[in-house]
């Protein structure tokens, strides 16, 4: 994930770490929005000026990672998409507007950064992560599993094929001598990059993609009138802020069971619910979660259900009787969707198959 291997070995650990420290009881319910689908050409250069986006609603404003609190300075994101790209528009509210990094696939979060997040098949494997800074400077990568899991393969060196984006910074960059009102990030990422096959068409028309957004936002310091992210009285950087899209409930972006829905209609106003198998999927992993942290205390798996949970799960209403199946490296758990008869399956890696 960073530029060099002694970095991203200590990021791994980081996230290994994080994705552990959450509650087995609370359920996120993520965020959801429908993007409009655009016959007309969209100009990146970071104006928020075509017809298009005047179109189409903002999201709710950004949430704090972790918990509800409202973040200082507001973040909000418009999407489009056609038959070539899924266009994003970021607005950034920012009365200081600096980055000084410039290289490609370096650690782009150490400015203040705006992130994006894809998995197309909603199975938290072979994922995708974006990130850009104030410099339009980019970070692109591939991820084969998340960061939980310790057999994870992360390409930093995979890039987005005809990714085009652009800054418009609304105030001065890099001048501490006034106050900015923010910067826009405006981008378009062609459906090509995530292409799994040459003919496979995957274009998701009418369909859904899990998709999160990230706001990386530093409290900083002036050192020869140049800023920096500001240390504490132990000489450590102060930890950043994370405001999202979609809640996480954890300070960890990389569980994509938990990221929102996003909807590409060919409708006009059309609108989306969240499937209730979608939600047959979330106690999936909320089982998941609780056999990870059963295998931490107890050095094996869970052999039983009941070992993992004495209560009866439900979604809206209707009773789930998951199924535990263990094997010689781990386990499954099944369960049959009571809404449309389908057996959904997780396995020890978090996997989910259907």
């Amino acid at each position: 994930m960073y530029l060099k291997f002694k970095c991203l070995t200590l990021v791994l650990v980081f996230f290994s770490i994080a994705g552990f420290s959450q509650s087995k009881k609370h359920t996120i319910v993520p965020e959801t929005y429908v993007a409009a689908k655009t016959s007309e050409t969209i100009v990146i250069d970071g104006q928020e000026v075509d017809a298009s986006w005047n179109k189409v609603q903002w999201t709710a404003l950004f949430e704090d990672i972790e918990n509800n609190v409202k973040p200082k300075y507001a973040t909000k994101v418009k999407m489009l998409w056609d038959e070539t790209n899924f266009y994003i528009l970021a607005k950034i509210e920012e009365p200081h507007v600096w980055a000084n990094l410039k290289q490609r696939d370096t650690i782009i979060f150490y400015n203040n950064d705006f992130e994006v997040f894809i998995d197309p098949d909603g199975d938290t494997f072979n994922y995708y992560e974006l990130e850009i800074n104030a410099l339009n400077t980019a970070w692109d990568l591939f991820l084969s599993k998340p960061y939980r899991e310790n057999d994870n393969v992360v390409l930093n060196d995979w890039n987005i094929p005809g990714l085009k984006s652009a800054v418009k910074i609304n105030g001065t960059l890099n001048d501490p001598n006034d106050l900015d009102e923010g910067w826009v990030l405006e981008m378009a990422i062609p459906w090509a990059s995530y292409k799994k096959s040459y003919n496979e068409n995957n274009v998701p028309a009418d369909k859904f993609w899990r998709v999160n957004f990230s706001r990386v936002n530093w409290q900083h310091s002036l050192v020869g009138g140049k800023y920096e992210r500001k240390k504490g009285a132990d000489g450590k950087f102060l930890p950043e802020y994370n405001w999202v899209w979609s809640p996480m409930g954890v300070i960890n972006m990389h569980e994509p069971e938990k990221w929102g829905y996003v909807y590409f209609s060919t409708k006009e106003n059309d609108s989306f619910i969240i499937p209730q198998d979608e939600k047959v999927k979330w106690e999936l992993y909320n089982l998941y979660r609780v056999q990870k942290e059963y295998y931490q205390k107890n050095k094996v798996w869970a052999k039983a259900l009941t070992d993992l949970t004495k209560e009866t799960i439900k979604v809206d209403g209707k009773v789930l009787k998951p199924i535990l199946e263990n094997h010689s490296s781990g386990y499954n758990i099944l369960v049959k969707s009571p809404f449309s008869d389908q057996t959904f399956t997780i396995k020890e890696d978090g996997q989910f198959l259907k």
